[in-house]
């Protein structure tokens, strides 16, 4: 009796918790800007408008960007309300179709500078306005840094492009800010 009902008792409760799962169709990953828009991303304007009247002061952009394809620029400004000393401006410019094409300028006010005495393999270079810039390789991505009108500047490029992106190139994009 008892192996009869252990043998109903495993077909019913199999038959009965049987549902059936549809997948749609319609349901696509998240497109690229999606997903920046999730982290807080938004448009470039959008973000050096925040910066701006965060800081109550302008900023200047680079006019020339690297020589590589981008298919998305995002901007997001960062407001560190815990201790008011890391807020920064982020745009970030990649290429949907090719991961490597990432280049990203992060700026903050000179009173929060980030300090970069501590890195070796530094290169020094000077900018047409005569700011001293320095240029160092880090895990992912290599930088650009230098002061100019009350902020620091960082430029940095995947590592992936250094050959087709050089500190010469970042050089001129930073003379590009007028």
């Amino acid at each position: 009796m008892i192996k009869k009902l252990i043998f109903i008792f495993c077909i019913i409760i199999p038959l009965s918790a049987n549902e059936s799962v549809y997948a749609s169709t319609k349901s696509a990953p998240p497109s690229l800007e999606e997903q920046y828009k999730e982290i807080g991303y938004k448009s470039v304007e959008e973000a050096v408008e925040e910066f701006e009247s965060h800081f109550k002061s302008k900023v200047k952009l680079p006019k020339v960007k690297p020589s590589i394809s981008f298919t998305h620029q995002f901007g997001r400004f960062y407001e560190d309300k815990k201790y008011d000393m890391n807020d920064f401006l982020e745009i970030a410019y990649v290429n949907e179709n090719l991961s490597e094409n990432n280049y990203k300028i992060d700026i903050r006010p000179i009173k929060n500078k980030v300090n970069f005495q501590d890195k070796t393999n530094i290169k020094e270079y000077t900018l047409q306005s005569g700011h001293k810039a320095i240029y160092f390789e880090h895990q992912l991505l290599n930088f650009l840094v230098f002061e100019k009108d009350n902020y620091q500047y960082m430029l940095g490029i995947d590592k992936n492009l250094s050959g087709k992106v050089t500190p010469d190139n970042l050089v001129q994009i930073a003379n590009s800010i007028k």
